[in-house]
């Protein structure tokens, strides 16, 4: 016979019942919004400016750069900026100017040019899909960003958008296209390189931004809902903090 402390931890019941109030939390938003409910997202001035900045770049007759960070698809990061891809896509083939993407990582290539070509069909433009625009280059990081340089130098691109996952080359892209007085607009959720596109970028998608981006964008039910959820799941977990720091305080 097992006793019960071998069966079920009882030192382990708050994270146990956390674990189920955090999860019936989202499963209640992702329902509601489903039902029809529409969840309040607050705007982002980075993704509103993505319009503004593909509009310019179709009046110049300029191309828009996208970069989606020096990660491959397995971070998080990158998935997010290849969701921002979607919607920058859609609003190029609508307007019918040029998208440039070199790509760091191959695979990453291969899932922006369907994220692109599915784009161009949903405008029912699929014949203005150029899949040479969007090509890999090198996994060594310099190599990648000397060429990003070269492309941002020659073809002088109205708006250039970086989201993903940056490291030392973030300051060194960015100065690149302030100098070409690009429209630049950047998100990343790597804090130690955030005060260099803060500098030399127009808008910045801070940290979990660049998460709820696709939510944003999309308005997808189940995206919208679990952001909801988590920003309630935030502020119990802050209200939690509060009340233990009080009884603490009271002993």
């Amino acid at each position: 016979m097992f006793a019960a402390s071998q069966i079920f931890g009882i030192f382990h019941f708050p994270l146990f019942l956390s674990t189920v109030l955090l999860s019936a939390i989202i499963l209640y938003f992702m329902g509601t919004a489903k039902s029809g409910k529409l969840h309040y997202i607050r705007s982002i001035s980075g993704l509103k400016a993505i319009d503004e900045a593909v509009g310019r770049a179709t009046e110049l007759g300029k191309p828009v750069l996208f970069i989606s960070g020096l990660a491959d698809v397995d971070n998080v990061q990158t998935l997010a900026a290849l969701s921002i891809l979607s919607h920058v896509a859609r609003k190029t083939a609508e307007y019918d100017t040029s998208l440039v993407m070199p790509n760091n990582y191959s695979v990453t290539m291969v899932m922006a040019q369907e994220v692109v070509r599915e784009a161009h069909l949903k405008v029912g433009r699929p014949d203005t899909f150029q899949p040479e625009n969007i090509y890999y280059v090198s996994d060594a990081q310099f190599a990648f960003v000397g060429h990003v340089l070269g492309v941002i130098e020659r073809s002088k691109p109205a708006a250039n958008i970086y989201m993903g996952r940056y490291f030392a080359e973030s300051l060194i892209l960015a100065e690149a296209g302030f100098a070409t007085k690009a429209i630049q607009i950047a998100g990343t959720a790597e804090t130690p390189q955030l005060p260099f596109f803060f500098t030399a970028c127009d808008y910045c998608l801070i940290g979990e931004e660049l998460f709820a981006a696709s939510a944003y964008l999309s308005k997808n039910p189940k995206q919208t809902g679990s952001i909801k959820a988590q920003d309630v799941i935030k502020v119990l977990i802050l209200a939690g903090i509060a009340v233990g720091a009080i009884l603490a305080t009271l002993h």
